[in-house]
């Protein structure tokens, strides 16, 4: 039995996948953590290890066996391999004391959890993503700025939505208000594109994918043109949010909600080995919610479920089925008011938060989505492995709104129209990678080639029109709307073809990455209204590189460039298609990872420069409302942030950004003014002490404030939108820790905006929105 085991973890050994590692030397504690968090392994050490001992630095591609080796050779420490991903440190002299009855050494073991860049983390630091290169890289390496926010910093805020997952992220700043229908989500100056999984959420006008926080394992948000490796997007960057999936071991956890607005809501979350082997995984989360919102009959809806499995026949391959259903049978509204009575005065006041505009027998938003896919990742040998990520994507939107616009001379008369829009979509994304690791020499690769696909195929059927006025100060929400005349019939359809090429090499302590790919897009839209159709067919090359340091004292100086681009749908005067707009990005930074702390520090500048946008068409002699492509936008600044797991009690995050956006080149008259609803400034920090001791133990507090700096309503730069700070904060207690029989079970309550301040989030031309004011949840979630 013991031989057949020992053959076993020899065949395993052999089998073994090189794993880049970047340790600096270091106290033994600190080097076994940051090797486990590396790897996954378990290692164990007894009391009679000298925890003082300084270990060698590792560094390079090896297999764990090799670098757990490397980091105590001539140390006095010794290594017996315990099992195919665990070991144990003794010293040569061990005690007969230190054996137990059946002649094994008594360990003090720690037990660690795997990381990997599409898994779970301890924590709020992350040590590892493959957003930035679709390969498993430690961030201090990425020469690029990169967030992750983890399942655990997304539970502690009780993020309700996918702009809140990222509220206290660096960078990012969004509209902080009550329509849910979008999530739209901003970085230097840009539109930041969402990936679920690695994969493209592709989207229509109200048919836009649809993610719930509590399915999600982690997000990340990648800065800068990403276009060497996703296709066509914007240079702002991307968030890619990763599904939870199915567990090794047994994870089992069910929760309720309620709160602000006569909120409701229950949550499951269950997985974990189907089989003795551990070869089948199981995964499947559910949530159901029902609830009001700041604004008078507006009310939102949710089912949603998501199981995955995940098959394992052999130790090099990987197969991982997901699939998810949503529907929102109250989806969201849309509740735009005027300016005067929100940045403009108003002779009869500010409109309340909770005003309506709209109508409630006429209006209707029902959303439903499905998804299904796979994962495939396969590895051949040492040098050889692929992946192959696979989603299918539809959505049926039955939307219908009336909408405010303008106010009239007399300052309560309201005008309104009627909207509605019938929407599907269906969409296909396949990525398929191949990664090979190698040496030339002293250079160490990692290269990826890849080819990718995206289809999408989008109907939308739209009516617009007048709607009868409202009274704001005796309004009626009864009154007779007709359905408003045809406005849109189309069908697009886009499809996009990329192959690209990456390789990582890595030097001594330098890391530098280059990448390069060609795209072929096109788009085919039928215009059944007006009897016209439009081909646009568009290539294009980007590229990116990168350089980095990385010191033994944690610190990691990089620069970068990056290239992207976007096709622009429509045509000229001349009826010639757009061309697509080209963002280009330079970036320099310095990241600093203590070797004895769990943290990420991180300090950026850039500039970031927009190409080919639309403006209008200075020719008189064109019809109005014809554009041509000699617009240019431009960003700059400077990002700080901070992440860290200080001690077993404390988390915390914190960023500043310092943003100078500019209309370079427009015919518009806005050439010289800022872009609109883009801070200047914008700040935040968030912190989590939990008490592991004492009178308190199981108690925890937590608190967060952000701030938003100054913005204008549009690109005129006519209308300002004050700056504003809002306070979070929250208690959780496990109740464990007061009755023994309730191990397993927390209470938690969160509230945000606790000053309830009164603010103004976004404008357009057409109107502001209020932000969002304090809400308050509790939740109760039992864990076995």
């Amino acid at each position: 039995m013991l031989g057949g085991t020992a053959i076993a973890w020899a065949q395993q050994a052999e089998a073994e996948q090189a794993v880049r590692f970047s340790i600096p030397a270091q106290s033994l504690p600190s080097a076994v953590d940051a090797f486990t968090r590396a790897t996954g392994w378990q290692v164990g050490y007894s009391a009679t290890v000298d925890s003082a001992v300084t270990t060698n630095r590792v560094s390079g591609r090896q297999t764990p066996r090799q670098a757990l080796q490397a980091m105590f050779a001539g140390t006095g420490v010794s290594i017996r391999f315990t099992g195919p991903k665990s070991a144990a440190l003794v010293t040569p002299q061990v005690s007969p004391m230190g054996l137990a009855d059946d002649g094994s050494l008594m360990l003090d073991t720690i037990d660690v959890t795997a990381e990997t860049a599409r898994g779970p983390v301890d924590g709020y630091v992350a040590q590892q993503s493959a957003t930035a290169t679709k390969t498993d890289t430690p961030i201090i390496d990425t020469p690029q700025t990169i967030s992750v926010i983890t399942a655990d910093e997304i539970a502690d805020q009780q993020a309700q939505s996918v702009r809140d997952v990222v509220r206290y992220a660096p960078g990012v700043y969004y509209s902080d208000d009550a329509d849910s229908r979008l999530q739209l989500i901003n970085a230097r100056g840009f539109l930041l594109d969402q990936y679920l999984d690695g994969l493209s959420l592709l989207t229509g006008t109200w048919a836009r994918p649809r993610i719930d926080p509590y399915f999600l394992e982690r997000a990340e948000v990648l800065e800068g043109p990403s276009s060497t490796l996703y296709g066509q997007g914007s240079p702002g960057g991307l968030l890619n949010m990763i599904s939870k999936r199915p567990t090794e071991t047994p994870h089992h956890q069910v929760e309720i909600q309620t709160g602000s607005y006569d909120r409701i809501q229950g949550a499951f979350d269950l997985g974990g080995p189907v089989d003795d082997q551990g070869r089948v995984l199981y995964r499947v989360t559910g949530l159901a919610r029902k609830t009001g919102t700041q604004v008078d009959h507006v009310d939102e809806e949710r089912l949603a479920i998501a199981p995955s499995v995940t098959w394992r026949p052999n130790a090099d391959t990987s197969l991982t089925l997901l699939a998810s259903y949503l529907h929102d049978p109250k989806a969201g509204f849309w509740n735009l008011l005027p300016y005067q009575g929100t940045l403009l005065p108003n002779k009869y006041g500010k409109f309340s938060r909770d005003f309506y505009v709209g109508d409630v027998d006429f209006e209707d938003f029902d959303f439903k989505q499905g998804m299904v896919g796979y994962e495939l990742t396969h590895r051949f040998n040492d040098t050889w492995s692929v992946r192959q990520n696979f989603r299918y994507t539809g959505i049926e939107t039955d939307y219908r709104a009336v909408q405010g616009s303008t106010l009239q001379a007399d300052q309560r008369t309201l005008n309104r129209n009627a909207y509605t829009a019938d929407e599907s979509l269906d969409a296909v994304t396949l990525d398929n990678q191949a990664t090979a690791n190698f040496n030339t020499g002293a250079l160490t690769h990692t290269a990826l080639f890849g080819a990718d696909y995206q289809y999408r195929n989008w109907d939308n059927l739209s009516r617009f029109g007048l709607a009868p006025t409202l009274d704001i100060l005796h309004p009626d929400y009864t009154q007779d709307i007709a359905i408003p005349p045809l406005f849109q019939d189309a069908n697009q359809v886009q499809e996009q073809v990329g192959l690209y090429a990456q390789d990582q090499i890595e030097f001594g302590r330098f890391y530098y990455s280059i990448g390069g790919r060609e795209d072929w897009a096109s788009s085919d839209t039928n215009n059944y209204l007006a009897g016209t159709k439009t081909d646009q067919d568009n290539s294009k090359f980007t590229w990116n590189t990168g350089l980095l340091y990385h010191f033994d004292s944690g610190f990691a100086p990089y620069v970068s460039y990056a290239t992207s681009f976007q096709p622009t749908i429509g045509t000229d005067f001349a009826g010639r298609p757009f061309d697509p707009t080209t963002g280009e990005q330079y970036e320099a930074g310095i990241k600093y990872q203590p070797p004895s702390m769990d943290a990420l520090f991180t300090a950026s500048i850039f500039e970031l420069t927009q190409q080919n946008v639309l403006t209008a068409d200075p020719n008189p002699s064109h019809s109005i409302g014809s554009q041509v492509q000699t617009g240019e936008v431009r960003s700059r600044g400077i990002e700080l942030s901070a992440v860290a797991s200080l001690t077993d009690s404390l988390d915390a995050r914190a960023s500043y950004t310092h943003l100078d956006s500019e209309i370079t080149r427009s015919n518009d008259g806005t050439e010289g003014n800022a872009l609109a609803n883009t801070p200047e400034d914008f700040a935040s920090l968030w912190a989590d002490y939990t008490f592991h001791e004492g009178a308190l133990s199981g108690f925890g507090v937590l608190g967060g404030v952000r701030y938003v700096g100054q913005t204008y309503a549009t690109n005129a730069n006519l209308l300002e939108i004050p700056d504003y700070t809002l306070f979070d904060a929250g208690l959780h207690y496990e109740l464990g820790e007061l009755l023994p029989n309730l191990d397993g079970t927390k209470l938690a309550v969160n509230a945000t905006n606790i000053g309830d301040k009164k603010y103004v989030s976004y404008c357009t031309a057409a109107g502001c929105r209020w932000g969002l004011g304090r809400t308050v949840y509790a939740t109760l979630s039992y864990e076995w």
